[in-house]
């Protein structure tokens, strides 16, 4: 039988060091699920592993696409599954890590099947977005699926503000004449591994202490340097991401430096609030304090597993 060991929760909580001490015990490699440290131009502000965490153990899916490229979740999920198969080959446990929910979901799940939608309805929403911004997609979703967009807003209201998964939704729901939700959860994937789901968490002072911590480093490690090059592209869908949008702004001179750098801070402890709330209603996972030693992490998951082949 073959684990993967997946580790979850909020940003800046220490998973990668996590990740990094099992594969290390397990002999065997980590398949990174976060969606923003896939990109090669950025680095600072995705928190991508340092080059000494990189060479502790084998990685991928780090800075393996570029922003100018649009990479989908169904496109990770087809080459992480792929991956997997390869590293379970050679051993039975594989890591899977990351914050990003809908990607990990992606691999332990899989994704649901839609009907191919006519290219004239594509180019139609196309032409709705350029034409009418988001706001126009948004109000679109609401209207033909009300369910979706409530359970968006609640759970994962950064999707609200992504132009390709809401002109996706408008695509669906035109040329189907069905809500969006309707085709979700209507098949369960098989996959070839059992999943071990280990959450990482902290009081929220202490998670949000860190948060402002990290925000202050990445900007004296040159945050601020990193977003000026990455401007001039910064209507690309890779950038509408928390530490450069805000960086943007003050580009634009609408916000003060300082202003930007709190706005950062914010607006990264309430993404890593929405991680929580969205790992914290997923089942069988087993949460741990972040300071928790790795050893009693390794036991439980020696544990899970003897209860897994009984």
């Amino acid at each position: 039988m073959k684990y993967l060991i997946t580790i979850v929760g909020p940003t800046a909580i220490g998973k990668t060091a996590l990740s990094i001490q099992l594969a290390q015990h397990f002999g065997c490699e980590i398949v990174s699920c976060d969606s923003r440290q896939f990109y090669q131009e950025m680095t600072i502000g995705t928190a991508v592993p340092t080059a000494e965490e990189l060479a502790a153990a084998p990685h991928h899916f780090i800075h393996n696409q570029s922003i100018f490229k649009n990479y989908t979740v169904g496109d990770f999920e087809k080459e992480a599954i792929t991956k997997l198969d390869a590293l379970f080959a050679k051993n039975d446990f594989a890591i899977l890590v990351g914050g990003s929910g809908l990607y990990v979901d992606a691999v332990l799940k899989g994704f649901d099947d839609f009907p191919e939608i006519p290219i004239a309805i594509r180019e139609k929403v196309s032409q709705q977005y350029e034409q009418n911004g988001i706001e126009y997609l948004q109000q679109q979703l609401q209207q033909l699926d009300s369910v979706y967009y409530e359970k968006l807003t609640t759970e994962n209201p950064q999707t609200l503000l992504n132009p390709q998964r809401m002109m996706r939704f408008a695509e669906v729901c035109l040329g189907t004449g069905k809500p969006y939700s309707s085709f979700l959860n209507q098949k369960q994937n098989q996959r070839s591994f059992t999943p071990i789901v280990i959450g990482l968490e902290a009081e929220r002072l202490v998670l949000y202490n860190r948060i402002n911590q990290r925000v202050d480093l990445m900007i004296l490690s040159g945050l601020l340097e990193e977003a000026k090059a990455l401007f001039p592209n910064k209507e690309l869908n890779a950038l509408q991401t928390v530490g450069y949008r805000e960086l943007f702004d003050f580009f634009e001179n609408k916000i003060s430096l300082p202003e930007a750098i709190e706005e950062i801070k914010k607006n990264t402890r309430r993404f890593a609030k929405r991680q929580l709330t969205w790992f914290k209603r997923k089942e069988n996972t087993q949460w741990f304090d972040y300071l928790t030693p790795s050893n009693e992490i390794i036991q439980y998951i020696a544990t899970k597993k003897r209860s897994i082949c009984q």
